[in-house]
């Protein structure tokens, strides 16, 4: 059967990140991707110029339309700005019994601009984060969840997580790619205990997307049937792959994509 996957997410017109970039991922780890679209951003390299959020409604048929037809495999959640539009996502999943959901919880884009309304915040943490089977935030997100300093090492992401863990959610994958240091390192805490993921760290300014690209590439490997554990380090290699090959890419003259077809497209070519 063909594995599929749906994002829930909102629309990146740039390309870089969100829909777009969970579509691409899925794309490219050989998953049929659907789309439940949350918000539309007006945005390029070099940040967001404007939000329009979707009517709550809406999006409700959207998740209807979507689960009533496909066999999804697997849910990747990315920006959900509103506190309604939060609850609405949640009873859809319930509705439709989805247990298999990779909950990003997008925060900030790579440019600064505030993608969540500061009072959704508290509305995620009641009612998403119970619902998730992983949450996967980065340093400033955790941070915000918890209402604490960013984690400055490995044991207080540790710990965050651990924390982030008493919300209700099955498993957290703090996300290193704000720290520092020749690596970046993803720590995966779960009840039993934590396993560690660590990439070389790469410099480059191309980093658009990478935690849209990460989530959905776990998310694809949920759908594929692999373990978390197997679908975490997949997709981490995937995404390393992907910054690896970022500056293969001309595109804007901000900060710019990862290069989510980078097995397919000639590397010797600059597009």
């Amino acid at each position: 059967m063909t594995a599929i996957a749906v994002t829930i997410a909102g629309s990146d017109s740039g390309g870089g990140a969100g829909i777009q970039a969970d579509l691409k991922t899925f794309s490219a780890l050989g998953v049929y991707g659907a789309s439940v679209i949350t918000a539309l951003t007006a945005q390029n390299t070099l940040g967001v110029q404007g939000i329009h959020d979707v009517p709550p409604d809406f999006v409700a048929r959207q998740i209807d339309s979507v689960f009533s037809d496909l066999a999804v495999g697997a849910v990747k959640i990315g920006m959900l700005s509103r506190p309604m539009v939060i609850d609405i996502v949640a009873a859809g999943l319930d509705r439709h019994h989805a247990t298999q959901v990779v909950l990003d919880p997008v925060m900030i884009a790579a440019s600064g601009d505030r993608l969540l309304a500061a009072e959704a915040i508290e509305t995620l943490r009641r009612v998403l984060l119970p619902r998730a089977l992983l949450v996967t935030p980065n340093l400033p997100e955790a941070a915000a969840l918890l209402d604490a300093p960013v984690a400055a090492s490995e044991e207080e992401m540790r710990a965050q997580g651990a924390s982030i863990l008493a919300f209700g959610p099955r498993a957290v994958l703090m996300k290193g790619g704000h720290g520092t240091g020749p690596e970046s390192v993803d720590l995966l805490v779960t009840p039993e205990g934590v396993e560690r993921f660590p990439a070389l760290r790469r410099e480059t300014a191309n980093t658009h997307g990478t935690g849209c690209t990460l989530s959905s590439a776990i998310a694809a490997g949920l759908a594929k049937g692999e373990p978390l554990a197997e679908a975490v380090g997949h997709a981490k290699a995937y995404v390393s792959a992907a910054i690896a090959a970022a500056d293969r890419l001309q595109i804007g003259a901000g900060h710019g994509p990862v290069h989510h077809f980078h097995h397919w497209w000639p590397a010797g070519d600059r597009r």
